[in-house]
């Protein structure tokens, strides 16, 4: 590698791309090429990025397989920040093992933390958090041990655990600050703003207050029978009772919750519920079987009893606490995976909240009437984006797995 390339590639990994553009702009060999590729990925030109990458990859020789292996994690690193969600894993997992068997250990861990943030954009926290569990980054650079910490910190802000995310934050500022790289030290500094904005709202007893995520973590470990509508969940005593593919029982819940520790009438349950505009005997005898179910599956918390007026929640302990989105939107998923800045497609979207195009393609159509989102690009190319959701943080507005704790 002649000195023109050896010291672009020093500007690219100090974080100065237009430094390195500056040294190999006219040059169309393999090393130059795949040099190229980087410095437009880090100036947010992702296209021109893999059209270099991938040339970059025909270009070397078959000999050169850590350079064609560095040449596809880099295009799958573009991928990723492309939100092309659909890009071919296999070919990165194999850069992987080519990594592992010639002993390229930081490329290697730079390929394994690629594969557990594309986890973590499709939801799949648990395994996200199995597979960084796996990775010794002790050893690592101060730059990918940053990028660890960070993945570490979603991953533990997404469980909703907020003191191992405060602690991967501090790890992850120290390894940046140890860089020596800004952009990394501007992702930490973001990082740390999610811990002090609203998560959450808590509705008891008519009030209404916002939390943040150190409060709701607090809320969900007290002895109280919270009503999680962010997750669709009652949980009380480690108990509970998973409700979010059961979105009439829920809402019943949710309105039995909202007026505690009052009644909720039977109007106000059908309404909400069946989305009953005039009452009828149809409904009120539907509404009982509903509240038959409900009641069997909230035993082991509370008990639903019969008033006057209506309808009652009855807590086996403590009061009814109902934790709510901090904004309350049927396109609230959406807005969150948006949140991040970046450019998304709607089949990304739709794999990321594991949904149908023409669901995300309905709620994006919404958003874009009400100016919340726009596009970019037409046809296969066409992109959504949006601005982050101000004041709050959308950390429980992502969807979660099943049995996520």
């Amino acid at each position: 590698m002649d000195s023109l390339v050896t010291a672009a590639a020093r500007a690219l990994k100090a974080g100065d791309p237009l430094g390195a553009l500056k040294l190999i702009a006219l040059r169309d060999d393999a090393p130059a090429l795949a040099l190229r590729g980087i410095a437009m990925a880090q100036l947010g030109e992702l296209v021109k990025a893999r059209m270099l990458l991938r040339r970059a990859a025909r270009a070397f020789g078959p000999r050169e397989r850590v350079e064609r292996a560095r040449c596809v994690t880099a295009e799958a690193e573009v991928a990723l920040v492309s939100r092309d969600l659909r890009w071919p894993t296999h070919t990165l997992e194999e850069a992987r093992r080519t990594f592992d068997a010639l002993g390229d250990r930081d490329n290697e861990l730079h390929a394994a933390l690629l594969q557990i943030r594309r986890l973590l954009l499709l939801g799949r926290v648990i395994e996200a958090d199995d597979a960084l569990d796996e990775l010794d980054l002790r050893a690592a650079p101060a730059m990918l041990m940053a990028r660890g910490e960070l993945v570490a910190f979603e991953i533990a802000l997404r469980r909703g655990h907020t003191a191992p995310a405060r602690a991967a934050l501090a790890r992850a500022r120290t390894a940046a600050d140890r860089s020596g790289i800004n952009p990394l030290r501007a992702e930490v500094e973001r990082a740390e703003l999610t811990l002090a904005l609203p998560a959450a709202r808590l509705i008891a007893k008519g009030t209404e207050r916002p939390l943040v995520l150190a409060e709701v973590e607090t809320v969900l470990a007290s002895q109280h029978l919270i009503v999680d509508a962010c997750r669709r969940v009652a949980r009380a005593q480690r108990r509970e009772v998973r409700l979010e593919r059961r979105p009439v029982l829920f809402a019943l819940l949710r309105s039995l919750a909202e007026a505690w520790p009052g009644e909720a009438t039977r109007e106000v349950l059908c309404e909400r519920a069946f989305r009953a505009r005039h009452i009828n005997e149809s409904h009120r005898a539907r509404l009982r079987v509903e509240l038959g179910r409900l009641r069997r599956e909230l035993r082991p918390l509370a008990d639903v009893r019969a008033t006057p007026g209506g309808f009652a929640l009855l807590p086996r302990a403590g009061e009814v606490q109902l934790l709510a989105p901090p904004i309350e939107s049927t396109d609230a998923a959406v807005l969150a995976l948006m949140a991040d800045g970046e450019a998304w497609s709607t089949s990304a979207l739709a794999l990321a909240l594991g949904s149908s195009q023409r669901t995300v393609q309905r709620s994006l159509g919404a958003l874009e009437v009400s100016g919340r989102v726009r596009t970019l690009g037409r046809g296969r190319a066409r992109r959504w984006l949006a601005a982050p959701v101000a004041g709050f943080a959308t950390t429980l507005l992502l969807p979660a797995p099943p049995g996520m704790g």
